[in-house]
């Protein structure tokens, strides 16, 4: 995943609303309609979220006759997570090496080991 995509992911989902709808659309596709249902906000509002999710590849939009579905895409999501994966275990590791060097430190600085 490239850096402009994992930033507009991370975009998408830094709003409430936005992963409120995901997790709606994680029991299946709806209609817009059932989608705005929970919120308190106009249709252009509800309409600029479902943007932003589908600029991000977090959605797709079906179009059966006149009415619209939307359905989660968990691909970019799951490419985020590893994301967030790689760099966590990174971080572990570094701050288990700092730990490590505290400890090895500190053992020969007192004496026997004691701390």
């Amino acid at each position: 995943m490239n850096e402009q995509n994992l930033d507009l992911v991370f975009g998408a989902l830094s709003d409430a609303t936005r992963r409120g709808m995901l997790a709606q659309l994680s029991q299946g596709e709806a209609n817009i309609t059932a989608l705005a249902a929970p919120y308190d906000m106009s249709q252009p509002a509800i309409s600029k979220h479902l943007r932003v999710l589908e600029r991000a590849g977090l959605i797709e939009r079906i179009k059966r006759g006149r009415e619209h579905y939307i359905k989660a895409n968990a691909g970019p999501a799951e490419q985020a997570g590893g994301w967030i994966t790689y760099y966590a275990q990174f971080w572990r590791q570094q701050f288990d090496a700092v730990e490590a060097y505290l400890q090895e430190h500190a053992e020969k600085k007192t004496p026997e080991g004691k701390v």
